[in-house]
């Protein structure tokens, strides 16, 4: 079947960002969502009955029970329905649902009950388990947040998953959880917060999935890319709560406090140990016409919310910095003052991209395996609808023709290229005018400076807005 690239919801994001960035960015933006969805193939594969069998013999030998907190407002039927059958469906049985209800009408709270009397449509398989059902009828509507803490506060279990109230997850989704949680475990390890990949869904298909990486502190700092499935320490979430004077961006400022705590209390590169990435799609996020998934000027408040809570992640570091909107909704820019090496200790290189006649990105930024992230990229592209590409954020390497080194690790530099370190040019770059190698060459000195910097505890961050034209 032809795909409906230019559909309604497409053309009024078009618009919108029209309005907001001007003509430029508009076009590139257009263009590059029409190839993004003209080249999607992206199938998502449920778990065979057979491995499902096999999780849930398997699921008895974890000890943890997840509370599944659910704010419900006005719920559709046929939405509660769905997202009460995908928990049900868990091949990991240990968990409860706590609905917490601020509907105005009961529609939702007759959903609920006959699921509680067992005289839904399910599989009888659901009788013995129906008791894990928690209703809770709020007197109010105090908003997301407030709404939400109501079911925290009830939660028994180990951990705590925030489910949106016409969202699903996948019937793997808790087992994949726990199996991380206790491999962790026996390495040492605590987690405090576990994400997942996700993807949209429609009522009848998924689509654009959004595969995630591990923890990156940079990345957060820039967007809430963790979002769906979100899974926190029950302690840890029972501490913190939710805010709200954030509604709207209430799982955000959650996860910047959860990691600013962390930073107080060890090492930036132990955040790795307790902030978990299962590379995994185990939630399914609804697009319909008023939800954020679909249209993201439906909750512009939201934007403003999550610079709020960026801007107090900041001041709760104690950094100078200037924090603005980015280009597309949901996304920021942080500006230091004077600079990001004296702003924050953590950072040991800055890097960005190297463009050819083309404006198309050739090299810059590596990952763990010594590929080029964003080879052959028009500068102009944002990455797809993450727009990861132009996002500022943590890497395994930066191109040594395009980077900064802070002054104490400057020595390193002369060491591994046996050049003296200089900067040139406005952007104050690391001159390699005396280093004289292939392109090969080139990436081989850049990965081994990377990682001595971070062998030393420093942080290597690519900033796409920092692009350098090298032809040689």
């Amino acid at each position: 079947m032809k795909k409906r690239i230019l559909n309604i919801n497409n053309i009024k994001k078009m618009l919108n960002y029209l309005r907001k960035n001007g003509v430029k960015h508009a076009y590139y933006a257009a263009m590059e969502r029409i190839e993004e969805e003209k080249n999607s193939d992206y199938i998502y594969e449920k778990p065979p009955k057979s491995l499902l069998l096999k999780q849930r013999e398997e699921a008895g030998k974890l000890p943890y029970k997840f509370s599944i907190v659910v704010p419900a407002y006005e719920t559709k039927e046929e939405y509660l329905r769905e997202l009460i059958d995908s928990v049900l469906y868990q091949s990991y049985e240990n968990w409860e649902l706590i609905i917490a209800d601020a509907s105005s009408g009961d529609r939702v709270e007759k959903v609920v009950s006959e699921y509680l009397e067992s005289r839904h449509s399910g599989s009888e398989d659901f009788k013995s388990r129906e008791k894990r059902i928690k209703y809770i009828r709020l007197t109010e509507n105090k908003g997301i947040s407030e709404n939400t803490n109501v079911g925290i506060r009830a939660a028994t279990g180990d951990y705590i998953a925030l489910l949106d109230h016409d969202d699903l997850i996948t019937a793997d989704a808790l087992y994949e959880i726990a199996s991380v949680i206790q491999v962790k475990e026996e390495r040492g390890n605590h987690p405090i917060l576990i994400y997942s990949d996700e993807d949209k869904y429609d009522g009848k298909n998924v689509k654009e999935p959004h595969i995630k990486t591990k923890f990156n502190l940079d990345l957060i700092l820039s967007n809430n890319y963790i979002c769906h499935l979100m899974v926190v320490e029950a302690a840890h979430m029972k501490e913190l709560m939710l805010r709200g004077e954030y509604d709207g961006a209430q799982d955000y400022d959650l996860v910047l406090r959860i990691v600013s705590g962390l930073m107080d209390r060890a090492e930036i590169q132990k955040l790795k140990e307790n902030i978990i990435h299962v590379p995994k799609v185990l939630y399914h996020w609804r697009c319909h016409r008023d939800s954020t998934a679909e249209n993201t000027a439906s909750k512009s408040y939201a934007y403003e919310a999550g610079k709020r809570a960026l801007e107090d992640f900041c001041k709760n570091m104690n950094w100078q910095v200037q924090v603005s909107h980015a280009l597309h909704l949901g996304f920021y820019r942080i500006e230091y003052i004077p600079d990001m090496f004296t702003v924050r200790s953590d950072v040991g290189i800055i890097g960005g991209s190297i463009l050819d006649k083309y404006n198309k990105i050739t090299s810059g930024m590596y990952n763990e395996n010594g590929e080029r992230v964003y080879k052959g990229l028009h500068k102009e592209y944002s990455g797809g609808s993450t727009h990861k590409a132009s996002l500022v954020q943590e890497c395994a390497a930066v191109d040594i023709r395009c980077m900064r080194l802070r002054s104490e690790l400057q020595p390193l530099f002369e060491k591994i290229t046996g050049v003296l370190y200089k900067e040139t040019g406005k952007l104050k770059l690391a001159d390699i005018s005396g280093i004289s190698c292939d392109e090969e060459g080139y990436k081989k000195l850049s990965i081994e400076l990377c990682r001595a910097v971070e062998k030393n505890g420093y942080l290597v961050v690519w900033n796409p807005e920092i692009k350098r034209r090298f032809n040689k």
